[in-house]
C-alpha cells in the first residue's frame, strides 16, 4: 500500500474515532441532568455526585456505544452501581461524622420548584429520612420512586433479582412513607412561611417564631466538626425558637437573611458581616414549619453560589 493510501485511512479511522467521541459526549451531555440527580438522591452529598458522573463517563467513553441499544439505561445503570459503591462506602465515613448529617443543599432552578414531583424527590426533609434506609434500600427507593424506574431494570442496574427489587422496594417504601412529611403545601403557601421566619429571625422576635413552628417542630444542625452547631435534633417550638434566637443570631454582628431556593423549596441563605454562613431549609406542614434543616459546614456550601440543574427524565 503507498503512504497516501495508509495516511488516508488513518485520516479516516481518525475521524471515526473522532466522530465516535462527539456523539457518546452529546449522549452523556443529554443525560448528565437525570444522572446527576440519581446519584445526588442517592448520595445526599453534590460533591459525591460529581465523582460518580466522573466514574461514569470514564465507563461510557470506553464502551462502543453503537452496541448498546439504550444508551440512557446503560448510563443509568453504571450510574448506579457506582453510587451505590459510593453510598456504602460514605456511609461507613458518615458513623464516625461530628453530630448531625445533613444533606449538601443545592441551589435549584426555578423549574425544580415547579416541578412538584421532582421537588419533592429532592427535599432537604424527605432526603434525611432516606438517610435512615440502607445503601440498597435506598437505591432501590430512589430509582422506582423518584425515576419509576421498573423493577427489571432496578434488578439490571444492581444485578439482584426481580423478586428480590419487589421486596426490597416494599419495605423501603414502608419505611419512607412512615416517616416522610405527610401533607405538602404549594410553593406560595411555603413562600409565606419562610418569609414570616425570617422576619422573626432578623427581629429576634421568639413570639413570631412560636407562631411560625409546629409545636412538634424539629431542628437540626450540621456544622462538621467545623462550626458550631446543636449536636444532637432540638425538638418543640419552644426549644427551638430559644435555638435558633440565641444560638444563630447575635446582636453585635450585622445579620441578613436572603431568601432562596434549595433542593426546590424556599429557604434562607444567612449572612454574617458580609460572608455566608450556612443555609436554612425547612419543611412546611398546613402552614407551619415542622422542620429545620441549617447547614452551617463550610464544605457543604460550595454549590450554593450556583444554580444546579436537576431532572426525573
Amino acid at each position: 500500500m503507498n503512504s497516501t493510501g495508509a495516511s488516508g485511512e488513518r485520516r479516516q479511522d481518525a475521524d471515526l474515532g473522532g466522530h465516535a467521541t462527539l456523539a457518546a459526549t452529546e449522549t452523556f451531555v443529554a443525560h448528565r441532568n437525570l444522572l446527576f440527580t440519581i446519584a445526588y438522591e442517592m448520595l445526599g452529598s453534590a460533591a459525591d455526585a460529581d465523582d460518580v458522573l466522573q466514574e461514569t463517563w470514564l465507563r461510557w467513553a470506553g464502551v462502543d456505544a453503537s452496541l448498546v441499544d439504550n444508551p440512557r439505561a446503560y448510563l443509568v445503570r453504571i450510574t448506579t452501581r457506582q453510587a451505590l459503591n459510593q453510598l456504602r462506602s460514605t456511609k461507613r465515613r458518615r458513623e464516625a461524622y461530628v453530630g448531625s448529617w445533613l444533606p449538601e443543599p443545592l441551589h435549584t432552578t426555578a423549574d425544580v420548584a415547579a416541578d412538584v414531583e421532582l421537588a419533592e424527590s429532592v427535599s432537604m426533609g424527605l432526603m434525611v429520612v432516606l438517610e435512615t434506609l440502607t445503601p440498597t434500600e435506598r437505591a432501590v427507593f430512589v430509582l422506582r420512586e423518584a425515576f419509576g424506574l421498573g423493577y427489571d431494570e432496578i434488578a439490571a442496574a444492581l444485578e439482584k433479582t426481580h423478586t428480590a427489587v419487589y421486596q426490597i422496594a416494599h419495605r423501603a417504601r414502608r419505611h419512607v412513607e412512615a416517616r416522610r412529611p405527610r401533607r405538602s403545601v404549594s410553593a406560595r403557601e411555603a413562600q409565606a412561611v419562610v418569609e414570616a421566619f425570617r422576619r422573626a429571625l432578623e427581629t429576634r422576635d421568639l413570639q413570631g417564631l412560636l407562631d411560625v413552628f409546629a409545636s412538634d417542630v424539629v431542628a437540626i444542625s450540621d456544622g462538621g466538626g467545623v462550626k458550631q452547631a446543636a449536636p444532637w435534633p432540638v425538638v418543640g417550638a419552644d426549644k427551638v425558637a430559644r435555638f435558633v434566637v440565641g444560638g444563630l443570631t447575635r446582636h453585635d454582628v450585622a445579620l441578613t437573611l436572603e431568601p432562596t431556593a434549595i433542593n426546590g423549596s424556599p429557604a434562607l441563605a444567612l449572612h454574617v458581616e458580609g460572608q455566608l454562613e450556612g443555609v436554612i431549609a425547612v419543611r412546611v406542614e398546613d402552614a407551619r414549619i415542622t422542620g429545620l434543616y441549617f447547614v452551617r459546614n463550610p464544605h457543604k456550601l460550595t454549590h450554593i453560589n450556583t444554580e444546579v440543574a436537576l431532572s426525573l427524565h
